[in-house]
């Protein structure tokens, strides 16, 4: 039982960022759940849904967002490739940057790898993470131990480091 324990804790989980706001955002964000698991992507746990203002633009309609906590054999291109797909699948279009959307989903941490694939197309983990509530906060709720891979700072010390209108903004639903 002791080496089934140990391969266990080596084995080294993803966390992917999945949003809507557009239609029905949780029905959304349900369907891209249910299109992971079809594509051989393990759901292990997910966060609450959490309610935000759009950013960067707040006049656009509010997001709502949840964190999955994932398992994959894919290899990071392979995994956002598919979530680019599923995305598509679930009638998001890309107008420009930032535009309301059925479905968003973002690769935020791949196995506490530090990426960087062709030309920036994906960098990991997320450049932005640090400055997002609806991240931080869902996150927070599933992994309460998380490091930033890169910078080594606790998920709660970079949550502290957000302003009070960031964290005042979003609601858990």
């Amino acid at each position: 039982m002791i080496k089934q324990d140990l391969l266990e804790n080596q084995v080294k989980y993803s966390y992917l960022a999945i949003g809507s706001n557009l239609g029905n955002k949780i029905a959304y964000i349900n369907k891209a759940k249910f299109e992971l698991h079809k594509n051989k992507i393990q759901v292990i746990s997910f966060s609450s849904n959490y309610e935000s203002n759009s950013w960067p633009n707040p006049l656009h309609p509010k997001f709502i967002n949840i964190i999955v906590k994932i398992k994959t054999d894919l290899k990071p291109l392979e995994l956002l490739k598919t979530c680019n797909t599923i995305e598509k699948k679930l009638g998001r279009k890309r107008s420009f940057r930032n535009a309301p959307r059925t479905c968003d989903i973002d690769i935020i941490d791949f196995k506490q790898k530090m990426i960087n694939i062709d030309n920036n197309r994906l960098i990991l983990p997320h450049p932005q993470l640090e400055k997002r509530n609806f991240v931080l906060l869902p996150f927070f709720e599933i992994n309460k131990s998380w490091k930033h891979p890169i910078t080594k700072k606790k998920i709660v010390d970079l949550i502290k480091s957000l302003s009070i209108k960031n964290l005042t903004s979003i609601k858990q639903m």
